[in-house]
Formats: structure tokens, C-alpha cells, sequence
């Protein structure tokens, strides 16, 4: 049972199981404790209000690192293209309004921080440390690897890195992701926590 859990989450748009959502919850509980919470890849706020529901009981900030433009996946005539999201005017896939108006909705606009940007921007001059980064950004190798690169030297010691879309059969879902988790496994900065269904779970040492 999530306090405060708005009654209309599953009919907000997103990739997200129940049993990860939780996930994300109870270790962004665990985790606010030490500090902010980075969610990268927020589309309309489905992963962000579990998210920011946790952080919310510590007064911890999340910040939502998304450009808002749709990944690839996305676009015109791809398969997770969605016409409700795509402003005709601009010409381009644009998700913010739906985001802020879902994390407004639960009540989360004192939590949540959107950060409306790519990834290697926003990470630029970066400065706060981190106590959870969840990765569920870009599927591509190039975008995956970004993320993995840029956020992860800001996570504290017992920081929890979560990557989301983890597929070993290519007939599943896109590499990238599992790729990077691999990688992440086998540098020896983390402990493997595990998975839940697509969410991998590590904890930095």
C-alpha cells in the first residue's frame, strides 16, 4: 500500500509494472533518507509520482531529467509513437504538458523538479550529490551509455543505480539498456541487488 497514491496511476501513460513501480518506491523511500533522487527519462510522469510519493515523506527532492521530445521509440511511424503526444504546431513529440499535469494532480509540484533537458547537459556542471539515479532514458547504446557515464560518478556511497528495461532477449526489447546494467555489474563499483521483472537494482559501494 503507497500513501497518497493517485487513484487515476494507471491511466497515466508509461512503460511502467506494478510490481517495479513498487520497487522504485520502497528503495527511493530507503534512499531520500540520504539525499536526492534522479530519475532520467520521466515521459509523463507515471515512474515520477512513485518516485516522488517516496521522497515526499523525507522532504527530499527528485529530479525529473527529461528533454521532453520523446525517444526514439516515439517518433512518427515508430512503434511506441503516440498521436495524443504529438504537437502538430511544433511539429515534434512533446510530453511535458502531460508530465506536469500528472505530477500537479498528485500533488507533487513541491518534490518534483523538472529538469527539461538531454542528458550530458544538464550533467555538465552538476553539483548535488545523489542518493538513487534511476536510468530509463534512450534506448540506444549511444543514449544509455550517457546516462550510465554522466550520473553515475554523482551517486553516493550506498546510492541505489535502478535501470529499467532490461531484456537479455533481443526478441524482448532493445540492448542498450542491458548492456549498460553488464557493464554497471562489472566494474566492481556496485553490489547487484537483483531484478524485478525488467528493473535492475544496484547499490554503490
Amino acid at each position: 500500500m503507497i500513501p497518497n497514491l493517485p487513484d487515476t496511476i494507471n491511466d497515466i501513460k508509461g512503460f511502467l509494472a506494478e510490481d517495479e513501480a513498487e520497487a522504485l518506491y520502497h528503495h527511493a523511500l530507503d534512499a531520500s533518507h540520504s539525499g536526492a533522487v534522479l530519475e532520467i527519462g520521466s515521459y509523463c510522469g507515471k515512474s515520477t509520482i512513485y518516485l516522488g510519493l517516496a521522497c515526499q515523506q523525507n522532504k527530499a527532492t527528485v529530479f525529473a531529467l527529461d528533454h521532453h521530445r520523446g525517444s526514439e521509440e516515439h517518433q512518427i511511424g515508430e512503434y511506441f509513437h503516440d498521436p495524443d503526444l504529438y504537437d502538430d504546431g511544433e511539429g515534434k513529440v512533446d510530453t511535458f504538458k502531460e508530465f506536469r499535469r500528472n505530477i500537479r494532480n498528485a500533488r507533487l509540484e513541491e518534490t518534483v523538479v523538472p529538469v527539461v533537458a538531454g542528458s550530458e547537459a544538464a550533467a555538465r556542471q552538476w553539483q548535488t550529490p545523489l542518493a538513487m539515479v534511476f536510468i530509463d532514458g534512450g534506448h540506444s547504446l549511444e543514449a544509455a551509455l550517457t546516462d550510465y557515464r554522466c550520473w553515475t560518478a554523482h551517486l553516493l556511497r550506498g546510492g541505489i543505480l535502478a535501470i529499467h528495461d532490461l531484456f537479455e532477449d533481443a526478441h524482448e526489447g532493445g540492448q542498450a539498456p542491458f548492456a549498460v546494467y553488464r557493464m554497471a555489474k562489472a566494474s566492481g563499483l556496485f553490489e547487484d541487488l537483483g531484478q524485478i521483472n525488467s528493473l535492475g537494482l544496484l547499490r554503490r559501494l
